[in-house]
């Protein structure tokens, strides 16, 4: 039986003494600036002080999806040329342990985390070591803009491997504040944390719509359950607008903001009053940047210094992200006359399920190699819970029947994918929808298929 989730409260002088710590056994262990450390666990306050401390003397985190095939971490621990690898509670606690070392005042790098990005292959986004003007920069960036200060108590829904968790978590430590670590999301879990019942009310989270739609299904997530929050930001994946406006209706005027961002980088913020005025919206330039949209409609932002990256060790990539100044991740969108963005679409293949990107090329390489298949395609359709959820049409050499072919699918993916790539419906066809030009039409297969209702049960 799973255990339920856990709840650890940890403050800022708690917090600055476990960050020395870990970062003292990171630097006993022959770690030295811009090396790197990979962390594949859950989330915890160990975790979160050990990426703060070791980001604090330089060592960069690269932070791994903690549901990761051991087969799938191997790849990207290697691809980081990581100098240390945690990933079970006992080496964790081993840095909780370490002999404390002087720590720079703010972080001096952003950790390291892996998205597909506009390939198939996931890639690393590397920011480089920052001077100390830098990283001054960096956080006061995120402070300014969500105001973090002593007072805080921010609720930490979502796994480290988000990169907004560290933003903000770190944010709200570093100007004195609290937290409150769940280490999973779970929407009971999360309803008695905001109700208090870690011993410290939130004023401050981070919810996925995924998991905001959760906790508001839950039948006693009233507005006396929000009132004490004034900031509960969402982002990850497109916020359905009737999502929108429950939220709205349940928590403090003023309270329910919204990002439009990605690993990359952060593009915009939207007030409540924002998208209440302009609906659809997803806000207009945070501070710092700029906001431009191709002919073709693709949105590209010039952000602060502190802001450029790279793609780890792939300078092909990087160029094909970033033009004089100003980087894309592919997404498509328009800006009203007011600066105001409307995305008309993410990058057209990649799926957002539950704020955590998958990207259809690794899964159909994953099931390719199953007896019988010919072709295969993976795309996503709309889902109320997830935002989307994964989806696969295949075409096979019709030797086998539909269900056992189903079956095998989903057994091969059980063994060859973490639990959120695999695909939730799949679809025997005997021939795949396609351009003029032979590229597979991912946008129409849902309807095409017939693949935009109930989700059947297919672990």
């Amino acid at each position: 039986m799973t255990a339920g989730p856990t709840a650890e409260v940890l403050g800022a002088a708690d917090a600055e003494v476990r960050q020395r710590r870990a970062a003292g056994a990171l630097v006993a262990a022959g770690l030295v600036p811009g090396d790197r450390v990979a962390f594949c666990l859950p989330s915890s306050a160990a975790l979160l002080c050990a990426v703060l401390g070791a980001l604090r003397v330089g060592i960069v985190p690269v932070l791994l999806n903690a549901t990761l095939l051991g087969s799938e971490r191997e790849v990207l621990v290697e691809d980081a040329e990581a100098g240390l690898v945690v990933t079970d509670g006992h080496a964790l606690a081993r840095l909780d342990r370490g002999h404390e070392v002087v720590l720079a005042p703010y972080p001096l790098a952003r950790p390291m985390h892996y998205t597909s990005g506009t390939t198939g292959r996931a890639k690393g986004v590397w920011s480089g070591l920052w001077d100390e003007a830098t990283a001054a920069a960096a956080l006061a960036d995120e402070a300014d803009q969500w105001g973090f200060g002593p007072d805080d108590v921010h609720l930490v829904c979502s796994p480290m491997y988000h990169s907004v968790s560290v933003r903000f978590a770190g944010g709200t430590l570093l100007s004195g504040g609290t937290c409150v670590v769940l280490d999973r999301f779970d929407a009971t879990a999360a309803a008695d944390a905001l109700d208090g019942a870690a011993g410290r009310v939130p004023t401050t989270t981070f919810l996925a719509p995924s998991a905001l739609t959760r906790l508001l299904a839950l039948p006693d997530s009233g507005p006396a359950r929000f009132a004490r929050l004034r900031l509960l930001v969402h982002a990850g994946s497109s916020c359905p607008p009737a999502l929108k406006r429950a939220a709205l209706d349940v928590v403090p005027r003023g309270t329910l903001w919204e990002f439009y961002g990605s690993t990359e980088g952060q593009f915009t913020v939207c007030s409540p009053e924002e998208w209440q005025d302009r609906p659809g919206t997803v806000g207009r330039a945070r501070a710092g940047r700029t906001l431009g949209v191709d002919p073709d409609g693709t949105v590209w932002c010039r952000p602060p210094a502190f802001s450029r990256f790279a793609y780890w060790r792939d300078e092909a990539k990087t160029a094909a992200a970033w033009r004089d100044g100003w980087f894309t991740v592919g997404d498509l969108g328009r800006l009203d006359d007011d600066g105001f963005l409307y995305l008309d679409g993410r990058r057209d293949d990649l799926v957002i399920t539950g704020g955590v990107n998958v990207y259809p090329a690794e899964v159909e390489a994953a099931l390719a190699d199953v007896p019988g298949i010919v072709e295969v395609a993976v795309f996503g359709v709309p889902d109320d819970r997830w935002g989307q959820r994964v989806c696969a049409a295949v075409v096979t050499d019709g030797e086998d029947g539909d269900d056992a072919v189903v079956a095998a699918l989903a057994a091969h993916a059980s063994a060859r994918l973490a639990g959120y790539k695999r695909p939730k419906q799949y679809a025997v066809v005997g021939a795949l929808p396609r351009t003029a030009t032979g590229k597979v039409r991912r946008l129409a297969l849902p309807g095409v298929l017939g693949l935009d209702g109930p989700e059947p049960a297919v672990d």
